[in-house]
Order: structure tokens, then C-alpha cells, then sequence
């Protein structure tokens, strides 16, 4: 089977929550595993072997459909030409979380990692320097990037380009986060598959998000974000606020 949706990020955005839900319906199919990464870090390994991730045809019965979750691809350049080329009538779910929260829990996972020795406001003052030059799918790309990912509105823009408006459906974790079910459906709907919901929204990898960094560069990184939640409210009717 070819994917039929792809959830293409956002890091640390609820991705895991929603795919584990979307793997319970009855109607969809699972991969090998969740983040297959080939539109990012393993496309030289060549489609067959991406194929060879996702169940034969017929397993899933009449209607069934697969698909995958690999949340670099909403901010890796190239991902966007790769998948539209391979996958023109796949879907494409994008969840988006506040940028300030999505930064700071994308920085602590890195510090959990054992990537960052920086403090958040070092590791925000150095993001540009890694960044400069930096090759797609290198590990600075990846891992230091935590203010760069949260400018949805150009990296929604690349997928703009390729793919028509209603292949795309672009949500907010913070309403995921507070009541799963209407995502959901929004999800299932824009996936045109039956109606149905699990019996419980257990959340996965969400880990304690308390801040130990000066308020200040809170404030500093909200006033960066402003133009950029703004565009994205403009072009694609997402608010990821407060502004």
C-alpha cells in the first residue's frame, strides 16, 4: 500500500497522541513503525525500501488506508518537492503547537538527549550561528533548531506550492491537547474515513514542560514569533497565539 496520509509535524506538537489514535481505527492500516524519515533523513535509500515499510494491499480490508508520522518533515526544505513527487494525492496533516511552548519542550528534549549544554537563552542566542550553513538533516538542522521550526508559515508555504488546499489540513495542538475528540474527527473527515472515536485519549510523550529560564526570554521569543503567527493566521486560518 501506498501512504495515504502523512503526518508531517510539527516536533513536539502531540504527532504520537494523534497517530496512535489514527492506528485504532478500524479503517487504517499500520507501517512498520511510526517516523520512517525517508522524505528527510532517508530518501538515498530509494522507494522501494520506503514501500516496504507499509502493509501489502488487501491487509487492511475493503477501504483501509496507511500512512506514517515523521514530524522533520514539516521543517526539512526539501521534504515537501520529495513527497509531492512520490505521493501527489497523499494527505497531509499538520499539528501546530504555540512556537514559545513548541521551543522551549523541543530544547529540553535535547537537554534529555544529552545534545544541549547551553541554557535556553545561550541555546536561542546561538541558534543563528549553528543554523548558518548548516546542511539539511544534519544534526544542527535537527536538533538546534528550536526557534527556527516554529515559522509555520514558511514551511507551510512549501507545501502550498505543490499541493492543492484541499490536500492539507493544518490543527492546533493546543485544542488537541484540551479535547482530542473534535481533532479527531476534524482528522477522520478530512481523511474520508468512518466515523469513530476510542474508547479513551491516553496522551503519549508528553513530558513536564516547567520553565527554570528568565521570563524575559519568553517575552523576547513571543515578540520574534508575532509576524510569523500572524502570516500564518493570514494565509493558512491558524492561530497559534496568544500574539
Amino acid at each position: 500500500m501506498e501512504p495515504g496520509f502523512l503526518l508531517v509535524g510539527a516536533q513536539k506538537a502531540g504527532t504520537t497522541s494523534l497517530f496512535r489514535y489514527l492506528l485504532d481505527h478500524p479503517q487504517v492500516a499500520p507501517p512498520l513503525h511510526k517516523e520512517i524519515h525517508y522524505f528527510d533523513l532517508n530518501f538515498h535509500k530509494g522507494r522501494w525500501w520506503y514501500q516496504a515499510h507499509f502493509p501489502l494491499r488487501g491487509e487492511g480490508g475493503s477501504g483501509a488506508i496507511t500512512g506514517e508520522a515523521s514530524p522533520y518533515y514539516l521543517f526539512h526544505p526539501l521534504a515537501a518537492d520529495r513527497i509531492a513527487d512520490l505521493l501527489p494525492g497523499v494527505g497531509l496533516i499538520a499539528l501546530l503547537r504555540d512556537p514559545v511552548a513548541r521551543a522551549y519542550s523541543h530544547y529540553r528534549h535535547s537537554v534529555r538527549l544529552g545534545y544541549e549544554a547551553l541554557s535556553f537563552e545561550a541555546a536561542l542566542e546561538a541558534e543563528e550561528g549553528r543554523l548558518a550553513g548548516a546542511a539539511p538533516s544534519s544534526f544542527a538542522h535537527q536538533h538546534f533548531s528550536y526557534q527556527a521550526r516554529g515559522r509555520y508559515a514558511e514551511q507551510l508555504a512549501r507545501y502550498a506550492r505543490r499541493f492543492a488546499p484541499h490536500r492539507m489540513l493544518a490543527l492546533t495542538s493546543e485544542a488537541f491537547f484540551a479535547d482530542p475528540g473534535p481533532t479527531l474527527r476534524r482528522v477522520l473527515d478530512f481523511l474520508d474515513l468512518d466515523a469513530w472515536a476510542p474508547s479513551a485519549f491516553p496522551v503519549h510523550n508528553r513530558g513536564s514542560e516547567g520553565s527554570d529560564a528568565p521570563a524575559g526570554v519568553f517575552q523576547r521569543l513571543r515578540a520574534d514569533f508575532e509576524p510569523w503567527n500572524r502570516r500564518l493566521a493570514r494565509d493558512f486560518a491558524v492561530d497559534v497565539g496568544p500574539w
